[in-house]
């Protein structure tokens, strides 16, 4: 099959990498000439694990390329994927689909033959049929289908979740275009991999549905967290025995300073959004954006009261700013809230992230960045760690105690016990539920 995927965003370029490596031939879009002059190098835009080693494979075997001609890519295309950023438009909280509708028109001109035309970004229900409407505006006499293939990425995982998912969603209605996309998908259906096929209403709502009940794990399993803290529970034991119940699973029960990323705030804002709009609101959704922002100012309060309710003056070593290890990904992430309060309150903070700084010097000035948690927590007075990167699971806590001038910590993550931080010399710790 021959694929134009438009956009190389997170999204854009995993999906057009995997799909190269299933054999197929995939030209890959972005109007953004530095990116496609960088990707042509086989230098990766984002951190995603792998990802530079699978696109380096596949651009070697002529399945790859990349190239900023809309047209060009997709004269003679089987499929031309949509896969462009769906921010939260300001001011409503609606989906900005300002950039899906300009591929569709694009798309729609560029046509030379039958195509169908695929949704890949994140988008409310109802997007799909509208962009049908603009390629037939911007081209009467194109021949083409549509269909919503919503993607199910984890950052930092997102090769596996690719190649081995828990499903594929495609929704379509044209028997041609169920062909399509049943060979564009047939190295996962042979390997028998659920392809679930729906209308499109229902493709689009699948993502938004189950991003929402995700984000609304999440910030449960917070709220008993904060009730762990008042009487006493341990929220590790808490989720391990709520996990073995096979109704609920132990994924997303984590407790820690609320959800963040590319996905979980901006759809959860749509969801609620498309429900106010259709007369239907969605009050577990609309609960959920509202206390996840107040889970990240508990945290600050908890940084804040393990220094003695100021942080003026102090010195503070914050550990990870992206919004989940594994990912350079900075988007809605706590430490955006969390760092520039404690940088209001006259903290100076020093912030190690193995991924972090390139976007996190621009969202999180009058830090200091350093590369080595131990040089940087000399003469520090609480380490606060936002993020669970796998270098931080194992620090050397004696040795960071020892360094330190009042050693406390914040484990916001939970990464630790308190017994083993307090033996290793930290005069107080404190976590999340314990």
């Amino acid at each position: 099959m021959k694929i134009a995927m438009i956009g190389t965003g997170y999204v854009g370029l995993v999906s057009g990498v995997c799909f190269s490596d299933f054999g197929h031939d995939v030209v890959c879009v972005d109007k953004n000439p530095a990116k496609i002059e960088m990707l042509e190098r086989g230098e990766i835009p984002i951190y995603e694990p792998g990802l530079d080693r699978l696109l380096a494979k596949n651009v070697e075997a002529g399945r790859l390329t990349f190239t900023g001609d809309l047209a060009k890519a997709v004269a003679g295309a089987d499929a031309v994927f949509i896969a462009v950023g769906t921010p939260t438009r300001r001011g409503d909280g609606h989906a900005d689909l300002t950039y899906v509708y300009s591929a569709a028109e694009e798309i729609g001109r560029a046509l030379t033959g039958y195509a169908v035309i695929v949704t890949k970004s994140t988008v409310p229900v109802g997007t799909n049929r509208e962009v049908a409407e603009r390629v037939r505006a911007a081209n009467p006499d194109a021949q083409f289908d549509v269909a919503s293939n919503p993607e199910f990425l984890r950052e930092g995982a997102a090769i596996d979740d690719f190649m081995r998912p828990d499903r594929v969603v495609v929704g379509v209605e044209a028997d041609r275009a169920r062909e399509v996309m049943g060979d564009i998908y047939r190295p996962l259906f042979l390997r028998e991999f659920p392809i679930v096929y729906t209308d499109l209403e229902s493709a689009e709502m699948i993502k938004y549905a189950a991003n929402a009940f995700l984000a609304t794990k999440i910030t449960f399993i917070n709220e008993i967290a904060a009730l762990c803290e008042a009487v006493g529970a341990d929220i590790k034991a808490v989720s391990k025995g709520m996990g073995l119940d096979g109704r609920i699973g132990n994924k997303f029960l984590h407790a820690g300073p609320g959800f963040g990323g590319s996905c979980f705030p901006k759809d959860t804002r749509a969801l609620a959004r498309t429900g106010q709009d259709h007369s239907r609101p969605l009050e577990i959704t609309e609960t959920v954006i509202r206390v996840n922002d107040g889970i990240k100012r508990r945290m600050i309060d908890k940084v804040l009261d393990l220094c003695g309710g100021s942080v003026n003056g102090r010195t503070l070593l914050v550990l990870g700013v992206t919004f989940k290890p594994n990912t350079d990904d900075m988007r809605e992430a706590p430490s955006l809230t969390i760092v520039p309060s404690l940088v209001g309150g006259g903290a100076t903070v020093r912030v190690v992230d193995p991924q972090g700084r390139r976007e996190g010097e621009t969202l999180l000035p009058g830090v200091e960045w350093h590369d080595d948690p131990y040089v940087a927590a000399e003469g520090a007075d609480a380490v606060v760690i936002l993020t669970e990167w796998n270098e931080f699971r194992a620090l050397d806590l004696a040795r960071l105690a020892g360094s330190m001038r009042t050693p406390c910590m914040a484990d916001l993550r939970n990464v630790y016990a308190r017994g083993d931080a307090l033996a290793a010399g930290f005069r107080d710790y404190v976590a999340v539920g314990r």
